[in-house]
């Protein structure tokens, strides 16, 4: 197994909404903001391809072999198509938005933290998902949701989603933890050993935290809070910052520290907890009693694509059980069509990431973008922009 997803959070808002917002209700349900993305139609039907597809890509999403040579699914989908594939992996969603407004690519798989970005810019189309047919098994707790959807049209299809999860060694933290207070109010008992993730989109957790412990702030989201919940959250990770030993991006590092035990407790993915214990880590990972925060990726069709046709070649591709199932396991994530469980080489895969668990994905809040506009729908009060989450994370970690 190996584990390839880079840091995700946007460094910037500033390319973000200036005129419009979207709101939210992680883990189902509609916007609920005021989001006007462009009137762009989707197609009503394909031709006979373009002979090319450009997409930009996570790591590990679009794999021809030559990284690993058991890792290929691009190879049979140039030969059943014709359209031969040119890839870029991008390194955050900044990068992917900032690409996708070149017109040099067609397809792009975003996260949640890009998706409406993409949309309000009018940089990402409409998708017909008619013309996908492997839309229709995906599972439905993924569709038409408030990073992939607005206002009953899909701008995408749902490619795969996880969880963040609380890790911690087995051994030296007892009993075992099942709060997030574990990292938080309670992190001085592990002080120094102590590991978080990072990326500013990590405030949202201390957030999702203080919505279960701290009701008077009146947190509905941790992606739309005001100024008062946003100081409230900095102030948490700031006090947390005494007892990190370290914060991650790199998932080596975290295993490595896992084994070592400079690091006993933290934030993590399945896939990394699964990767340390059959290292020889005494860890256990979950999901705690507040929740967890997560992603959910969508495959996106540029508003300038040269080569839709091949583009949604591509998406009906990637959605196919066999491949979904080849990039869930490879890369490390639930895949999103439930016929893809039926073809993982690890029978225990879908079960070991829940992906047709959908009690498990109610509890995620899946990343979204934190605009001006709250996407909880309070209108009487703005939000604080992704932009200074950036800049409060620089302060957090000193």
């Amino acid at each position: 197994m190996r584990l390839t997803r880079t840091l995700r959070a946007a460094a910037t808002a500033a390319l973000l909404l200036t005129a419009a917002a979207c709101g939210s209700t992680h883990g189902g349900g509609a916007p609920a903001g005021g989001l006007n993305p462009p009137d762009l139609k989707a197609p009503t039907r394909l031709g006979a391809g373009e002979g090319q597809v450009n997409l930009i890509a996570w790591a590990g999403y679009v794999e021809d072999g030559s990284d690993d040579p058991k890792a290929d699914w691009v190879s049979g989908f140039e030969q059943r198509t014709g359209c031969q594939v040119r890839s870029k992996v991008a390194a955050s969603s900044d990068e992917m938005v900032k690409l996708m407004k070149t017109g040099d690519y067609d397809a792009v798989s975003a996260s949640g933290d890009a998706s409406l970005r993409l949309i309000a810019s009018g940089d990402a189309a409409p998708v017909n998902t008619d013309l996908v047919p492997n839309y229709r098994d995906v599972f439905p707790d993924l569709k038409m949701q408030p990073w992939n959807s607005v206002k009953g049209t899909a701008y995408g299809v749902p490619h795969g989603r996880g969880a963040n999860l609380l890790m911690y060694n087995t051994e030296k933290v007892k009993p075992a933890p099942t709060s997030w207070s574990a990292v938080f109010d309670g992190a001085s008992a592990y002080k120094g050993h102590v590991t978080a993730y990072d990326s500013p989109i990590y405030i949202a957790d201390a957030a999702l935290y203080l919505k279960a412990t701290r009701p008077q702030l009146g947190i509905k989201d941790p992606y739309a809070l005001d100024q008062k919940q946003f100081d409230a959250a900095v102030a948490l990770l700031k006090k947390q910052n005494a007892s990190v030993g370290e914060y991650w991006s790199d998932y080596l590092k975290e295993v490595s520290a896992f084994k070592s035990g400079d690091s006993v407790i933290g934030t993590t993915w399945q896939v990394i907890a699964n990767l340390a214990a059959s290292e020889g880590a005494r860890v256990k990972a979950s999901v705690p009693k507040e929740g967890s925060t997560g992603w959910s990726d969508t495959w996106m069709v540029s508003a300038k694509a040269k080569h839709p046709d091949c583009a949604y070649e591509w998406l009906d591709w990637i959605l196919s059980p066999k491949v979904n199932a080849q990039v869930a396991e490879y890369f490390g994530e639930a895949p999103a069509n439930a016929k893809a469980c039926a073809q993982t080489a690890d029978k225990n895969f879908c079960a070991t990431y829940h992906a047709a668990d959908t009690a498990y994905w109610k509890r995620i809040a899946f990343w979204n973008t934190p605009i001006e506009q709250c996407l909880d729908g309070r209108e009487d009060v703005k939000c604080v922009p992704y932009a200074k989450w950036v800049q409060a994370w620089t302060e957090i970690k000193g």
